[in-house]
């Protein structure tokens, strides 16, 4: 894998602004026809980035990679080329004030595209994380270049060659390289840059990026919780929460990473998630429908977790269907497992767990629970399950996040018409959809003045007199 240096990457860089600025106004053909390039490369490499997916983890559901980063990723371009050319018509926006809005004045917001945007991806999910931000960066007119993880070398390569072979680098590049390329690539004066990854990587990202101004969107993660309220079904609730926890071995960022249930129903919840989880993966090592973690670091962080949790005394409630032995798979699963009231001092009740461990803590009263959840960092996602709506609402309206989704988890991010993002620590900006078309694009105020002169006529020229204290006195009133 070819690490380039600072000179290589600032080269490309300059290439894409130079043929960017060439070009100049960005058709909608040629917008759509990228797009389309994209949506070809992961077709045709459909199998190929399969393949390597499954190689980089060790093990990667192959149905699941077909549908979160093959379908996945295609989607979101899908619906970019249908609605390009509504989001990309100016909007008229009303003049003001007066006297400037007499006379025909008129007022307006035209999209530009920004020029190159740096995109930074991370190991989870390594080609949808990489091809669906392209929908906004690339409907809005823009070049860009890519960093994807070092952790996914497979998919990585993949990448290098199917990107390659359908774009010319002055349009799309992809860098690869370890930590100190991606410094480098965050250092680069880019016109926006998008990071998806970990929090702690965030920092340093942001710090890098701020030496040359350089606007940033961040996608982070962290802690986020699930509210069981009384008036859920149990059943169901488990079963959607443990389908999106053991969906890639809940490395997700959105992933639901402890669960609020009532004291009195957590026998119940436990029993519930039990019954989910043997429906779903009635075995769990052989089993191809179940992720394996990504590599031996992350296997021992989760681990850890675990032991740390059992050591203290904790009660951890490890949900193996058909009783397998771990200690002989080749690859690094890990069994779905519920840590019942864990003390906050625990490792995995201070860490983003991106596992397939879930604290479970009961709580008396609702607004326990949005009390520990606040006193926290703010969130990616918050879950609330029941048919209580006014529980509902108050559980929303107590609580930040990025986003919500209410009797299921995850789903939020699938819907392409809202907006994904984070808030503090959880990450900054967001995109998808219009959204996404309006994050990677410059809003710039036109203002057309009518052929009038109404500076003039409103006095606000020298010699000042009446004519302008009766204009100032129009608008204060």
């Amino acid at each position: 894998m070819h690490e380039p240096n600072k000179d290589e990457m600032e080269s490309v860089l300059e290439c894409q602004r130079s043929d960017f600025l060439k070009e100049g106004a960005v058709a909608l053909k040629t917008r759509i026809d990228r797009l389309e390039r994209v949506i070809n490369l992961v077709k045709s490499g459909e199998s190929m980035l399969i393949d390597a997916m499954s190689s980089d983890f060790g093990h990667r559901s192959t149905h699941q990679s077909l549908f979160t980063d093959i379908a996945g990723s295609i989607g979101p371009l899908r619906i970019a080329q249908k609605r390009m050319k509504e989001w990309t018509r100016p909007e008229k926006r009303k003049a003001g004030p007066f006297p400037l809005n007499l006379l025909g004045a008129k007022a307006r917001v035209e999209y530009q595209p920004l020029g190159v945007v740096g995109l930074i991806s991370p190991w989870n999910f390594p080609v949808n994380l990489t091809v669906a931000p392209l929908a906004g960066v690339l409907s809005a007119g823009n070049r860009c270049m890519i960093k994807p993880s070092e952790y996914t070398p497979a998919t990585s390569e993949a990448l290098v060659e199917l990107f390659h072979a359908a774009f010319d680098q002055s349009e799309i590049a992809v860098v690869t390289g370890g930590p100190e390329t991606g410094s480098t690539f965050s250092s680069l004066p880019f016109d926006h840059l998008l990071f998806t990854g970990a929090t702690s990587v965030a920092y340093h990202v942001m710090r890098a990026a701020a030496e040359n101004l350089v606007p940033v969107t961040l996608e982070l993660g962290g802690k986020s919780p699930v509210i069981v309220g009384r008036s859920a079904n149990l059943q169901k609730t488990t079963d959607s929460i443990m389908t999106g926890k053991m969906l890639n071995a809940g490395q997700i960022c959105l992933a639901p990473d402890y669960v609020f249930v009532p004291r009195e129903s957590i026998e119940q919840f436990v029993e519930a998630s039990e019954r989910s989880v043997s429906r779903m993966y009635p075995t769990l090592v052989d089993n191809p429908d179940y992720t394996s973690v990504v590599n031996q670091r992350h296997f021992d962080r989760l681990t850890g977790y675990v032991n740390e949790a059992r050591e203290r005394g904790t009660r951890v409630a490890e949900i193996n269907p058909s009783n397998e032995d771990f200690g002989q798979q080749p690859h690094h699963k890990i069994p779905p497992t519920l840590v019942i009231d864990p003390p906050d001092d625990l490792q995995l009740m201070q860490d983003e767990i991106f596992g397939p461990i879930l604290p479970v803590k009961s709580y008396g009263d609702v607004d326990e629970s949005i009390s520990e959840i606040n006193r926290r960092p703010r969130p990616l996602g918050l879950y609330y399950y029941g048919d209580d709506s006014k529980e509902e609402k108050h559980v929303l309206s107590r609580t930040t996040s990025g986003g919500v989704t209410v009797n299921d988890v995850v789903m939020h991010v699938a819907q392409e018409d809202l907006p994904f993002g984070g808030i503090g620590p959880s990450g900054m900006g967001s995109y998808h959809g219009i959204d996404g078309f309006k994050r990677f694009s410059h809003a710039k105020a036109v203002f057309t003045q009518s052929r009038f002169n109404v500076a003039e006529l409103a006095g606000l020229r020298p010699p000042y007199g009446k004519k302008l204290i009766g204009s100032a006195r129009q608008q204060m009133r």
